[in-house]
């Protein structure tokens, strides 16, 4: 019987970097992961033709490479192949007249492409830009707080002393604020508010949801000072060297290795059980990178509250995924969008707002909202030469399918769906794309139930592991009194997605909870 001080289940970044943490701290760990590769949602695979590279899900990295994680050990994964490819045109959106906006890293270009809309945008920009310099330490040291009382209350402590009452109410009414209500206040242009309310939309924060305010901000201050980040040859640089540097230090990451059972004794986790019957002891931690309800499941039950708040547990609405290797970039119809690693095409507010409405109630929506990849602009090892791997989010699509809001497809169920419902998001990247459709050379669709198939833990193709609206983040993330992982089993800890901070590649979760457990 095999004995570990920490055994986590789940080989998604965040249990990797806790794993990682804690074996260079002396703990021997071991990471048990059902799929056959490790990573989670952050892999990269041939899933169109030989040589077209396409990552899964993630493929934006900059939340690692920024990350006090990445700071701390970014030095050892580079000496097991860690390696990024530096983006400087992050994003832009296409809109359906030919036109288009985006943040490049060259200020003079953004304010080109701002000005051309509205020049009184442009003179927002440079002053919020100028400005974030004064207020990212705020804003990210709360991103990095643990979320107790007594953390918190010293970060508010600690915002005061710095910004005055004023200012602090400023930056917690800011915190509040739907991304419509920040946008609508803080830009005149309705194309430039769709371009940076369009990130709400990959955290569950459609245009009126309170609390969704930060992404935007922080997206296009971000893109604008650092530009992004992606993995060379794909996101999975980032698993491998993980996996290596915890190999290296004595540990063991084994995957196709499903956990049924944790093992404990009613107040303690002892280890866990396998599907092979193996029995894997953990002298002094559980970490299980697990949805709530699956913890529910594994465990069998812990306290009558805690697993109902478990139960409570909500989810965002799917993505649809397609994967395409290409003979040609798309030729959109504003060409400078072929310098861009992302694209989105999600036209207006009020647009996104209605197709988050629709997917929520159940239904296909009649427009979804398009997050289209060009990873091959900056990293062209990612197909055979001169051609290209394109990554397209399809944003909302609900897990269980109760209609369609255009009235077109009759089917519910996902096998029948994928291929019309691909459709209605092809023929949308066709309409600001013409000829799209003439370079395809292979295509996999992946809908939100394969997603789910493959990762348990993206529940109806759910890539966030859980809503991030304000009754469900920061201390309530994923319930009150245990945004730190912890649960009322000794010894078992939570983590992933579903903890604070949530989602993202940046390991914050998995980071927090093993500095923690070591003591720091």
């Amino acid at each position: 019987m095999a004995e570990f001080d920490a055994v986590l289940i789940g080989a998604g970044h965040n249990s990797l970097a806790a794993a990682l943490h804690l074996a260079a701290k002396g703990w021997r760990v071991g990471v048990f992961e059902a799929a056959a590769v490790a990573g989670g949602a952050v892999k990269t695979g041939e899933y169109t033709l030989p040589g077209f590279r396409h990552d899964w899900a993630a493929m934006n990295l900059s939340l690692f490479a920024g990350s006090p994680f990445f700071k701390t050990y970014g030095a050892e994964l580079g000496q097991h192949g860690c390696a990024f490819v530096p983006v400087a045109k992050p994003f832009a959106s296409s809109f359906a007249d030919g036109s288009y906006v985006g943040v490049s890293t060259d200020m003079a270009q953004t304010l080109a492409m701002i000005a051309a809309l509205s020049p009184q945008d442009a003179a927002t920009w440079q002053r919020l830009c100028d400005g974030f310099g004064a207020e990212a330490p705020h804003l990210f040291g709360l991103l990095g707080e643990r979320m107790q009382f007594r953390a918190l209350a010293y970060f508010i402590f600690k915002t005061l002393r710095a910004k005055g009452v004023a200012g602090t109410l400023d930056m917690l009414r800011f915190l509040l604020q739907s991304p419509r209500g920040w946008l609508g206040e803080t830009f005149a242009h309705p194309k430039v508010q769709a371009m940076l309310g369009a990130w709400g939309m990959h955290l569950d924060f459609a245009p009126d949801v309170a609390g969704g305010a930060l992404f935007p901000y922080l997206e296009g201050m971000a893109g604008q000072a650092f530009g992004m980040v992606i993995g060379q040859g794909g996101a999975d640089t980032v698993v491998k060297a993980l996996v290596g540097a915890i190999t290296a230090r004595g540990g063991v990451v084994e995957t196709g290795a499903p956990v049924v059972r944790i093992v404990q004794d009613g107040t303690r986790a002892e280890g866990i059980e396998l599907a092979d019957g193996r029995k894997i002891m953990a002298k002094r931690a559980v970490i299980a990178g697990v949805t709530p309800s699956a913890l529910k499941q594994l465990t069998g039950g812990t306290t009558p509250a805690f697993d109902e708040r478990l139960t409570r547990f909500a989810h965002a609405p799917g993505t649809m995924m397609i994967h395409l290797a290409l003979s040609d970039l798309p030729a959109w119809r504003a060409p400078e969008l072929r310098s861009f690693a992302y694209v989105h095409i999600a036209p207006s507010l009020d647009q996104m707002a209605k197709t988050y409405a629709q997917a929520k109630a159940g239904l296909l929506p009649d427009e979804p909202i398009l997050v289209v990849g060009q990873p091959t602009v900056v990293d062209p090892s990612r197909a055979p030469q001169g051609q290209h791997a394109l990554w397209v989010q399809v944003r909302m699509a609900p897990g269980t399918i109760l209609g369609d809001a255009a009235g077109q497809i009759a089917a519910t169920d996902w096998e029948s769906v994928a291929e019309p419902f691909a459709n209605r998001a092809l023929d949308l990247l066709e309409a600001h794309a013409p000829g799209t459709r003439a370079s395809v050379l292979g295509m996999r669709v992946v809908t939100p139930m394969d997603l789910q198939a493959d990762n348990a833990n993206l529940i109806g193709g759910d890539q966030v592991c859980g809503s991030h609206h304000l009754s469900q983040h920061f201390l309530f993330r994923p319930m009150r009194g245990h945004a730190d992982g912890s649960t009322p089993i000794a010894n078992l800890h939570l983590t992933g997605a579903a903890v604070w901070p949530g989602a993202g590649t940046g390991a914050g979760s998995g980071y927090l909870l093993a500095r923690r457990l070591a003591g720091n």
